[in-house]
Protein backbone atom coordinates (compact mmCIF):
# COMPACT_ATOMS: atom_id res chain seq x y z
CA UNK A 1 0.00 0.00 0.00
CA UNK A 2 1.41 3.65 0.65
CA UNK A 3 4.91 3.98 1.19
CA UNK A 4 6.63 5.24 4.77
CA UNK A 5 7.41 8.04 2.98
CA UNK A 6 4.03 8.83 2.04
CA UNK A 7 2.24 8.40 5.11
CA UNK A 8 4.89 10.66 6.57
CA UNK A 9 4.18 13.34 3.91
CA UNK A 10 0.63 13.21 4.47
CA UNK A 11 0.74 13.33 8.35
CA UNK A 12 3.05 16.69 7.50
CA UNK A 13 0.56 18.15 4.97
CA UNK A 14 -2.34 17.17 7.73
CA UNK A 15 -0.41 19.16 10.71
CA UNK A 16 0.60 22.13 8.89
CA UNK A 17 -2.89 22.28 7.20
CA UNK A 18 -1.95 22.29 3.32
CA UNK A 19 -4.59 20.79 1.85
CA UNK A 20 -3.26 20.80 -1.92
CA UNK A 21 -0.15 18.47 -0.75
CA UNK A 22 -2.42 16.50 1.40
CA UNK A 23 -4.72 15.67 -2.20
CA UNK A 24 -1.55 15.41 -3.97
CA UNK A 25 0.19 12.60 -1.87
CA UNK A 26 -3.29 10.73 -1.40
CA UNK A 27 -3.49 10.96 -5.57
CA UNK A 28 0.31 9.56 -5.20
CA UNK A 29 -0.82 6.81 -2.26
CA UNK A 30 -3.68 6.05 -4.74
CA UNK A 31 -1.40 5.50 -7.64
CA UNK A 32 0.59 3.58 -6.00
CA UNK A 33 -2.03 1.34 -5.25
CA UNK A 34 -3.42 0.75 -8.62
CA UNK A 35 0.17 -0.21 -9.53
CA UNK A 36 -0.01 -2.72 -7.38
CA UNK A 37 -3.15 -4.09 -8.52
CA UNK A 38 -5.37 -2.77 -5.58
CA UNK A 39 -7.76 -0.78 -8.15
CA UNK A 40 -10.75 -1.45 -5.84
CA UNK A 41 -8.23 0.56 -2.87
CA UNK A 42 -6.94 3.34 -5.52
CA UNK A 43 -10.23 3.87 -6.73
CA UNK A 44 -11.95 4.49 -3.29
CA UNK A 45 -8.93 7.12 -2.20
CA UNK A 46 -9.51 8.91 -5.49
CA UNK A 47 -13.67 9.01 -4.93
CA UNK A 48 -12.51 10.29 -1.62
CA UNK A 49 -9.79 13.08 -2.22
CA UNK A 50 -12.24 14.73 -5.05
CA UNK A 51 -15.12 14.32 -2.70
CA UNK A 52 -13.66 15.99 -0.15
CA UNK A 53 -12.18 18.75 -2.71
CA UNK A 54 -15.64 19.49 -3.90
CA UNK A 55 -16.92 19.70 -0.05
CA UNK A 56 -13.61 22.29 0.89
CA UNK A 57 -14.99 24.63 -2.95
CA UNK A 58 -18.31 24.37 -1.82
CA UNK A 59 -18.39 25.88 1.74
CA UNK A 60 -15.55 28.63 0.17
CA UNK A 61 -18.13 29.24 -2.87
CA UNK A 62 -21.15 29.24 -0.40
CA UNK A 63 -19.97 32.48 1.45
CA UNK A 64 -20.09 30.12 4.39
CA UNK A 65 -17.54 30.55 7.59
CA UNK A 66 -14.39 30.62 6.87
CA UNK A 67 -12.15 27.80 8.03
CA UNK A 68 -9.75 28.31 10.60
CA UNK A 69 -6.18 26.99 11.37
CA UNK A 70 -5.37 27.25 14.79
CA UNK A 71 -1.93 29.20 15.04
CA UNK A 72 1.56 27.49 15.67
CA UNK A 73 4.61 28.11 16.86
CA UNK A 74 5.15 31.88 18.28
CA UNK A 75 1.98 33.11 16.59
CA UNK A 76 0.05 30.54 19.55
CA UNK A 77 0.59 32.73 21.94
CA UNK A 78 0.36 35.91 19.97
CA UNK A 79 -2.84 35.41 17.81
CA UNK A 80 -6.28 34.06 19.17
CA UNK A 81 -8.75 33.45 15.79
CA UNK A 82 -12.70 33.00 16.80
CA UNK A 83 -15.93 33.55 15.05
CA UNK A 84 -17.21 36.90 16.47
CA UNK A 85 -20.93 36.77 18.19
CA UNK A 86 -21.66 40.08 18.04
CA UNK A 87 -23.74 41.60 15.08
CA UNK A 88 -24.83 44.99 13.42
CA UNK A 89 -28.04 44.31 14.80
CA UNK A 90 -26.68 44.27 18.45
CA UNK A 91 -25.47 47.49 17.77
CA UNK A 92 -27.49 51.03 18.57
CA UNK A 93 -26.11 52.91 15.26
CA UNK A 94 -27.69 55.74 13.38
CA UNK A 95 -29.81 55.11 10.72
CA UNK A 96 -26.89 56.36 8.40
CA UNK A 97 -24.30 54.49 9.66
CA UNK A 98 -26.42 51.36 10.21
CA UNK A 99 -26.82 51.89 5.94
CA UNK A 100 -23.45 52.15 5.53
CA UNK A 101 -21.85 49.68 7.43
CA UNK A 102 -24.63 46.94 5.81
CA UNK A 103 -23.24 47.75 2.83
CA UNK A 104 -20.13 46.81 3.77
CA UNK A 105 -21.30 43.94 4.31
CA UNK A 106 -23.31 42.79 1.56
CA UNK A 107 -20.49 43.60 -1.02
CA UNK A 108 -18.85 40.87 0.63
CA UNK A 109 -21.34 38.13 0.47
CA UNK A 110 -21.82 39.06 -2.79
CA UNK A 111 -17.94 39.58 -3.97
CA UNK A 112 -18.55 36.62 -6.85
CA UNK A 113 -21.17 39.07 -8.21
CA UNK A 114 -19.55 41.64 -8.06
CA UNK A 115 -16.80 40.00 -10.11
CA UNK A 116 -18.47 38.51 -12.74
CA UNK A 117 -19.08 42.87 -13.69
CA UNK A 118 -15.94 43.70 -13.40
CA UNK A 119 -16.09 45.32 -9.69
CA UNK A 120 -14.39 44.38 -6.48
CA UNK A 121 -15.60 44.60 -3.02
CA UNK A 122 -13.87 46.81 -0.78
CA UNK A 123 -11.10 45.33 0.84
CA UNK A 124 -10.03 47.96 3.65
CA UNK A 125 -12.25 49.84 6.17
CA UNK A 126 -10.53 52.66 8.23
CA UNK A 127 -12.47 52.86 11.55
CA UNK A 128 -11.67 56.32 13.29
CA UNK A 129 -12.58 57.48 16.29
CA UNK A 130 -11.49 58.14 20.43
CA UNK A 131 -10.88 55.38 23.02
CA UNK A 132 -14.42 53.81 23.62
CA UNK A 133 -16.24 54.49 20.44
CA UNK A 134 -16.62 51.27 19.35
CA UNK A 135 -13.89 50.48 16.98
CA UNK A 136 -13.22 47.34 17.51
CA UNK A 137 -16.71 46.18 17.87
CA UNK A 138 -17.61 47.38 14.59
CA UNK A 139 -14.92 45.59 13.60
CA UNK A 140 -16.21 42.58 15.14
CA UNK A 141 -19.86 43.04 14.17
CA UNK A 142 -19.06 43.83 10.40
CA UNK A 143 -16.43 40.34 10.79
CA UNK A 144 -19.45 38.43 12.21
CA UNK A 145 -21.96 39.59 9.58
CA UNK A 146 -19.54 38.57 6.62
CA UNK A 147 -18.49 35.01 8.62
CA UNK A 148 -15.63 35.87 8.45
CA UNK A 149 -13.16 35.03 11.31
CA UNK A 150 -11.56 37.60 13.47
CA UNK A 151 -8.18 37.89 14.76
CA UNK A 152 -7.24 39.88 17.60
CA UNK A 153 -3.35 40.53 18.80
CA UNK A 154 -2.66 40.52 22.34
CA UNK A 155 -0.68 44.07 21.39
CA UNK A 156 -4.02 45.91 20.63
CA UNK A 157 -6.29 46.51 23.10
Amino acid sequence: MATAEQLKALLRSFAEGDDERFYTVAMQVAAHAAKQGKGKVADDIRRLVDDAKQRRSAVASSGGPVPVVRPRGELASVLSVSYPEVRLRNMVLTADLTERLARVVREQRQRAKLETHGFSARRKLLLVGPPGTGKTMTAAALAGDSACPCSRCCSTG
